[in-house]
């Protein structure tokens, strides 16, 4: 299986109890990062992807959670991302939990052996929505046991917050998962925009993006930030030069900071695993 791993030389594996873990799980990853919290510093990348047209069960992560040499220590806080494309935005001054699968149904189709979940963000004021396989929330369960399972719009909406420009200007990202991607868009503080397309071919991402910010009133020249799991200098990034004049990789925040060994790395398409550090 492709296998990424990035460690410095500091990194103890006897003091995970100093150490601050993040981890996401889904169908075409298991990733996860280790901040030496004392030093205030990520000294750890490891990711685990299936090979070329395959995907991860609920069995397959958890052979790899079981086999792995940090992922089953006790570590002094434990932050887990759960990608998932199926979602649904409720304010928060409209939520009622006994009617949350009703909020879900109106927009998205319940997949038979999935159950639905929420996170609650404080800005903007929404609840999330969204569902996962009933298999994996078990198994996370008992691998991570007592810790909630956060949507990957969770920290986006969080590191956005933290990285937001002037109030006369709009805030435009585009995150990156596998076979599909989240758009956001603020202006003046508030949200006006947050939706997840499918796509298959580049032309697919190209139509879609050019769409919403024509619709939008997105000015040429103002930044579009690009997260996820997109490579630098490819193909999508010279399609949406041709019509953007500000394409920006989002990376994160230097705060903690990163070890020498991060240099040479994509760190956009980690982004959300860095940036649940930041998540209550």
């Amino acid at each position: 299986m492709p296998f990424l791993e990035l460690f410095d030389e500091t990194l103890d594996i006897n003091s995970t109890e100093n150490y601050e873990l993040s981890v996401q799980a889904g169908p075409y990853d298991l990733s996860f990062c280790i901040l030496d919290t004392l030093r205030n510093k990520f000294v750890l990348l490891r990711s685990y992807e299936p090979e070329e047209n395959n995907t991860y069960d609920a069995d397959k992560l958890r052979d790899i959670i079981s086999r792995d040499d940090f992922l089953p220590r006790h570590f002094r806080k434990t932050n887990l991302i759960t990608p998932a494309p199926q979602s649904t935005l409720v304010p928060a001054a409209l939520y009622d939990d006994s009617k949350r699968d009703e909020y879900f149904k109106f927009n998205q189709i319940l997949k038979e052996g999935d159950s639905i979940l929420s996170n609650k963000l404080a800005d903007p004021d929404v609840f999330i929505i969204f569902t996962l396989p009933d298999p994996v929330i078990e198994m996370l369960k008992i691998a991570f046991p007592g810790k909630i399972l956060l949507h990957q719009l969770n920290p986006l909406f969080r590191y956005i917050n933290s990285n937001r420009g002037s109030v006369s200007t709009n805030d435009v990202y585009i995150h990156f998962e596998k076979g599909y991607f989240d758009i956001i868009i603020f202006n003046q503080n508030s949200l006006k925009l947050c939706n997840t397309f499918y796509y298959q071919f580049i032309s697919d991402i190209q139509y879609f993006v050019l769409y919403v910010l024509k619709r939008m009133n997105i000015h040429q020249d103002e930044p579009v930030y690009l997260s996820g799991k997109i490579l630098k200098n490819n193909e999508i990034l010279s399609n949406f030069s041709r019509y953007l004049s500000s394409v920006k990789f989002a990376e994160p925040d230097t705060n903690p900071t990163f070890s020498y060994v991060f240099n040479d790395t994509d760190l956009h398409r980690y982004l959300n695993l860095f940036n649940s550090v930041n998540c209550e």
